[in-house]
């Protein structure tokens, strides 16, 4: 390694670091628009394998219809933080902030298994699987907003009202990108 080329940092220990609310994770990311693209692969991936096999099964336009939206809602938060950062004069950090937050959405999927083992363990004991739900739910649903907030907060260096902002606005795009269509009647199937 030559002298002017610094080490390669672990993607996967700046999730590890993140998920435990260290803001040094965020330096594992990179800032550059391929950096971003390669952290948005595997989020497309899965369900572009979704929509090829829904294709077999329900046919070639339900299947594009449902990757289509599955795409809009992915890229969403991408287009509104873009833009907040450029509002707030955060550009400069707009890369990192979204590459570090498409990663970081793995968090989501590994936390709802290791929530589960105890929610299996008290509906064993006698609780509905509906307040499991509803814990399932919460938990993640707090820990992803928590999530969203520390990234805004340490990766565009932005106060906590902005943070709060962003995580906002990020995610009422979001649902009116997934649920809006449907709201307004539209057949997409």
């Amino acid at each position: 390694m030559s002298q002017g080329s610094v080490p390669r940092k672990s993607i996967l220990m700046g999730i590890l670091r993140i998920a435990r609310g260290r803001a040094d994770g965020v330096d594992c990311f990179g800032a550059t628009s391929q950096a971003f693209l390669s952290s948005l692969a595997p989020l497309v991936a899965f369900p572009l394998v979704g929509a090829i096999l829904a294709a077999f099964s329900e046919g070639p336009r339900p299947a594009l219809t449902g990757l289509a939206m599955t795409l809009c809602a992915l890229l969403t938060p991408a287009v509104v933080s873009f833009e907040l950062a450029r509002i707030w004069e955060r550009g400069e950090a707009w890369a990192r902030f979204a590459t570090a937050f498409n990663w970081c959405e793995w968090i989501l999927p590994v936390l709802a298994c290791f929530v589960m083992v105890p929610l299996s363990v008290a509906i064993g004991a006698g609780m509905s699987e509906t307040a499991a739900s509803f814990v399932l739910v919460g938990c993640l649903g707090g820990y992803g907003l928590w999530l969203h907030w520390f990234l805004a907060r340490k990766a565009l260096g932005l106060s906590r009202s902005r943070a709060v902002a962003l995580v906002f606005l990020v995610n009422l795009a979001t649902a009116l990108v997934v649920i809006g269509p449907r709201l307004l009647g539209k057949d997409l199937g």
